[in-house]
């Protein structure tokens, strides 16, 4: 049974699309406790479940997610936190951290859907995504230097991974506004799409790799996690490990008779 969620809506389409909507439209889907904590549950029940393909995650109403809310009461309740339990003092993650790995470890391909502004910690949720499809409209910022503060949520992790080194110390020290425009060029986005139909373009693009076959997506991932940390003789041998578990599926099997027979295979993650 699914769980549920307060600040966080799903749902999952007959074609294994399941989509995840940060729902504090009111807030530009700002981050406060309990949204920190709902969507890295909501992403590991995705991953685990064998009816979702492809994962995406966008924002209700105009904002994709505006990172943490900045009010005395969700700052002070933050800080509070830290005394609760000898677990949470010692917490070296923090939610920041746990929305990264939720991303990187979730067996899904997770699609970020930016609808509209992605700051701080929207934008490194951004970051973390598989693939980055950006409305015309939107724009992402690190935002952090602008209320005096240094990233987290793994932008200077991945930032600098995606654009360079020179170009990422740009973007995290003078936090400007990236447009949809520019995202596209320097590698952020890896699509931009019309503002008008944005959700319907998204959910064409995120079916067509929920056609793809589950077992072979999962390893592909995979690969493309492990590789930002590896020497090239280990990925090799990731490489070839994944590929014989592909050759001995159902899907590959699939695959072969549908080439054959001129016809579109149908896989089942078998």
């Amino acid at each position: 049974m699914a769980a549920s969620y307060e600040h966080v809506l799903t749902e999952t389409s007959a074609a294994g699309v399941h989509t995840i909507t940060l729902n504090r439209p009111e807030k530009l889907n700002a981050v406060n406790q309990r949204l920190a904590e709902e969507l890295p549950l909501a992403i590991t029940e995705a991953s685990r479940d064998d009816a979702v393909r492809v994962v995406v995650i966008t924002g209700a109403g105009r904002g994709f997610c505006a990172g943490l809310e900045l009010s005395p009461e969700n700052i002070q309740a933050s800080r509070a936190k830290k005394t609760t339990s000898r677990h949470a003092a010692l917490d070296d993650l923090e939610w920041v951290g746990r929305w990264v790995l939720a991303l990187t470890t979730c067996d899904k391909p997770v699609i970020a859907a930016i609808n509209g502004p992605a700051i701080g910690a929207g934008c490194g949720l951004t970051l973390a995504a598989d693939v980055r499809l950006m409305s015309d409209a939107a724009v992402l910022s690190t935002g952090y230097m602008r209320i005096g503060l240094c990233p987290d949520a793994g932008v200077s992790y991945f930032l600098p991974r995606l654009v360079g080194q020179s170009r990422a110390a740009d973007l995290i020290l003078t936090a400007r506004d990236i447009a949809a425009e520019e995202a596209e060029r320097i590698g952020l986005a890896s699509r931009v799409l019309p503002a008008a139909d944005f959700a319907a373009q998204v959910q064409a693009y995120a079916q067509q790799l929920a056609a793809g076959p589950p077992i072979g997506l999962t390893l592909a991932k995979r690969l493309l996690v492990n590789s930002l940390d590896t020497d090239l003789v280990s990925q090799l041998r990731r490489e070839l490990s994944s590929i014989q578990i592909c050759l001995q599926s159902e899907d590959a099997a699939e695959a072969m008779r549908a080439f054959a027979e001129k016809r579109r295979p149908v896989f089942k993650g078998k």
